[in-house]
């Protein structure tokens, strides 16, 4: 590690301890990078680089200096060690075992964009080694271990920043939404549907080379021990060609072993941004029933009768009755985006659009000045990756703190439960616990692979 990325952080850290909690780094969008000099910046690494691990890293880097970078794909870790350096200036470190980034005194904050399965156990280890943390959403794989994540929080004081960016940035558009909901302008809440997409079914995918470059045992890390599966078919986008069907690595969100399909990938967007406009951040529903839905493919209690195909719900319609009477319904059928409605209008809104009368009534009654400050709880953050640096010098929890991200989620994991076992799933808010049910109980924690526990 080099002496200049010391010195970044000893200055860094002496700046927290001076400012105190009423400081904020960034108390503007508007400020040129957001500090007084180059070397104020703070350190980070960033663990899981495919797609998502870039897309925040290149939201940072007015904000930060990136030291290290961890990808199990030797490939995806090259490619990015190179863009780094050509963005920042400076080479960062490169490692495929995310344990030697946490053993460095110099990094103050790391940002994980692995696949799903491996978020509890790299948080919690991060937070223990004295670092803050930014995770990507869905947090966890399962409702306990968003348990683990909180406890960690309070045990090791430091700062988690979710990765639910509808809460700061899309120009706030959501905002807007909640402040809408809050004035009054539909009148009583009634209904909210989230729109969420479905996912595809899936032809069988054979077993296949694992892809040069990948340590696929660690990638696998917590979740079963399983050999690689992919079909030949290739796709372009983001990242180039890639196989379109394998089981994990580029399609890991179409797997119960690595994710929560659509439910927990797009509902950790849009369930909440729809929980915290009614204010339902601490509390959740009393049941949570599967209308109607398709599996990839057949179960037996709970689990999968076949390994050789995408497993998650292709298509579904959620209810869950939310406290205040007032129904939410989660579906993968029409626009992606939230429909709120009151017993006085309706309004949509998405990362697109905000649209409905409601909307239209602005021209003559606007929202009034501050309210999405006060929405915000603050001041509006330049994007997301700054409210989490300001919150790492006010020692503050951001915007999208754990506690409620894990309240809205457990709505999405209760989903996937009711479908997987084709029943309702009677919910206990307070103790966060599924009543009467110990089948269904069980699904509440997974069993990790040996060598890779999650240790607290």
């Amino acid at each position: 590690m080099s002496n200049s990325y010391r010195t970044t952080r000893r200055q860094f850290l002496h700046r927290v301890a001076a400012a105190g909690a009423a400081s904020v780094l960034l108390p503007s969008a508007d400020r040129a990078f957001g500090y007084r000099s180059p070397n104020d910046r703070p350190v980070f690494a960033t663990i899981g680089l495919r797609n998502q691990g870039w897309h925040i890293m290149s939201k940072t880097f007015r904000f930060a200096d990136f030291a290290a970078l961890v990808d199990v794909d030797a490939n995806v870790l090259g490619t990015n060690v190179g863009r780094t350096e050509e963005r920042q200036g400076k080479k960062p470190d490169a490692y495929k075992d995310y344990r030697e980034i946490l053993d460095r005194n110099d990094i103050d904050a790391v940002m994980i964009a692995t696949p799903d399965h491996w978020h509890t156990k790299i948080a919690i280890e991060a937070m223990h080694a004295g670092k803050d943390v930014y995770c990507e959403k869905p947090l966890t794989l399962t409702i306990d271990e968003g348990k683990l994540i909180e406890q960690a929080v309070e045990q090791t004081g430091r700062v988690f920043q979710v990765g639910t960016q509808q809460r700061t940035e899309d120009n706030r558009r959501f905002l807007q939404a909640i402040a809408l909901v809050r004035l009054g302008r539909i009148g009583a809440v009634r209904r909210i549907t989230c729109g969420i997409g479905g996912m595809p079914d899936s032809p069988v995918i054979p077993v296949a080379p694992v892809p040069e470059g990948l340590d696929w045992d660690f990638w696998l890390g917590p979740a079963p021990k399983v050999p690689y599966r992919a079909l030949p078919e290739m796709r372009t986008g983001y990242g180039g060609g890639v196989p379109l069907y394998s089981n994990g690595h580029y399609s890991f969100r179409n797997w119960h072993e690595y994710a929560g399909g659509k439910l927990t990938d797009w509902g950790a967007h849009h369930v909440d941004i729809a929980c915290w406009a009614i204010g339902a951040t601490d509390t959740g529903p009393g049941k949570v029933t599967p209308l109607d839905y398709a599996l990839a493919c057949e179960y037996k209690d709970g689990y999968p009768v076949v390994d050789d195909r995408y497993n998650i719900a292709t298509r579904f319609d959620i209810r869950a009755p939310m406290p205040g009477n007032i129904e939410m319904i989660i579906t993968s059928e029409g626009d992606n985006g939230i429909l709120f409605e009151g017993t006085g209008g309706r309004f949509f809104v998405n990362r697109g659009r905000l649209s409905g009368r409601p909307v239209e009534d602005l021209e003559d009654n606007p929202l009034p000045e501050g309210v999405l400050e006060d929405v915000y709880g603050g001041p509006l953050s330049a994007n997301h990756s700054a409210n989490f640096i300001e919150s790492m010098q006010s020692r503050k929890q951001p915007i999208s703190d754990v506690w409620s991200h894990n309240r809205m989620l457990e709505i999405c994991h209760l989903a996937n439960i009711a479908m997987r076992l084709d029943r309702e799933v009677d919910w206990d808010p307070v103790k966060r616990e599924i009543v009467g049910d110990a089948q269904a109980n069980s699904f509440l924690a997974r069993e990790c692979r040996k060598g890779y526990e999650i240790n607290v």
